[in-house]
């Protein structure tokens, strides 16, 4: 009896296992609903697609200096976000690779060039998911480029997520400085 159950046990824990890591992945916001997640109070949306030139990549890699982004996307989605005529700031849709998969998120940025949200819309790897809770996100609300943005540092680390944690990190930090780079700041 004893034998069986072991034999069982040993049989569906490798299962258990790949349903708990299968369920880390998932597609959490699509992008006409992401916008929204970063900025509830908006009233309209203004979208715009910037190629990812040369150039502009020149000018982000400057504002990050030794931050390096593990992709550059050939596009960024940005979208404007108003309420009424009221600029509220820019949703940028950016990706970053988690342990070997990217993560696909967006960030909310105010016209004073600090976060206002930022929202987890596709995670691709086993492991890690976390990162999308509000709990882990809120940490990077009001945070702006002087920020380190890095786990031990100013942002509490996931235990299991650490590569995840360092993605959404340097995904932020390049929606910073695309923000900065495309629509300015003020002083």
């Amino acid at each position: 009896m004893l034998q069986r159950r072991a034999f069982l046990q040993g049989l569906l824990t490798p299962l258990a296992l790949a349903a708990r890591a299968a369920a880390q992945a998932g597609v959490y916001l699509s992008e006409t609903e992401a916008p929204a997640a970063v900025f509830p109070r908006a009233t309209a949306f203004e979208r715009l697609v910037v190629p990812a030139t040369p150039a502009l990549r020149a000018k982000v890699q400057a504002l990050l200096g030794a931050t390096r982004p593990s992709l550059w996307e050939p596009e960024y989605v940005i979208f404007k976000a108003k309420r009424g005529e009221r600029l509220l700031g820019y949703g940028v849709i950016v990706e970053e690779i988690g342990k070997h998969r990217p993560i696909t998120f967006i960030v909310g940025v105010r016209p004073n060039g600090r976060v206002q949200d930022v929202a987890v819309m596709v995670y691709r790897e086993p492991y890690g998911g976390e990162v999308r809770y509000g709990r882990f996100l809120a940490q990077y609300t009001g945070k702006s480029l002087r920020d380190a943005l890095l786990p031990y540092r100013d942002i509490r680390n996931i235990t299991g997520a650490t590569l995840s944690c360092y993605s959404i990190g340097r995904g932020v930090r390049k929606a910073l400085a695309l923000v900065q780079v495309l629509f300015g700041k003020p002083p």
